[in-house]
């Protein structure tokens, strides 16, 4: 999956306004154009870079801003602000950053993750789940597919989607 791809889907799974995303980038001190959002929402050809449109850092920096407007800021116990972590250090581990921090950001258990794959179509174990979100230098560490990433982010639609769809 490209870099852009991950963001076309969670702005399509919550249903994020144009505003809305530019200012979530700003939380994660990502500031960008209207035209320039626009730009990297474009869906790229399958066979093209990773990070052409949507480099890792600014991926991350997007993810960093959507747990803060959900969550607030982190703060430690002096009450100064813990600043964001960045953990993307390698294409390897972007697909386990990105569902940590969509765990964090929308408070999601580990069972919530479950029910979302299994609403896509796809079954994973509570021990695999839980090797996908460990610290990459954790012996049981495995990487997580485009597949699971994938699966995720369509079952999380499936579930946001019909709830929107109801509303209306």
């Amino acid at each position: 999956m490209n870099n852009n791809d991950i963001l076309i889907r969670l702005r399509y799974t919550f249903d994020i306004k144009d505003t809305d995303m530019l200012h979530i980038c700003e939380l994660g001190g990502l500031t960008l154009t209207l035209d320039e959002l626009r730009q990297i929402m474009t869906k790229q050809a399958p066979d093209t870079e990773r990070d052409l449109a949507l480099s890792r850092e600014n991926l991350e920096r997007f993810l960093n801003g959507f747990i803060i407007s959900q969550r607030g800021v982190k703060v430690d116990k002096d009450g100064q602000a813990v600043p964001a972590t960045f953990d993307m250090a390698t294409d390897g581990v972007i697909n386990n950053v990105v569902i940590k921090k969509i765990k964090i950001a929308m408070t999601y258990t580990t069972e919530h993750l479950q029910d979302f794959l299994r609403q896509a179509g796809k079954s994973v174990s509570t021990n695999e789940l839980s090797a996908i979100l460990r610290n990459k230098n954790h012996r049981n560490y495995k990487p997580a597919g485009d597949q699971i990433l994938r699966n995720l982010l369509k079952g999380m639609s499936l579930e946001y989607r019909s709830k929107t769809q109801t509303n209306k």
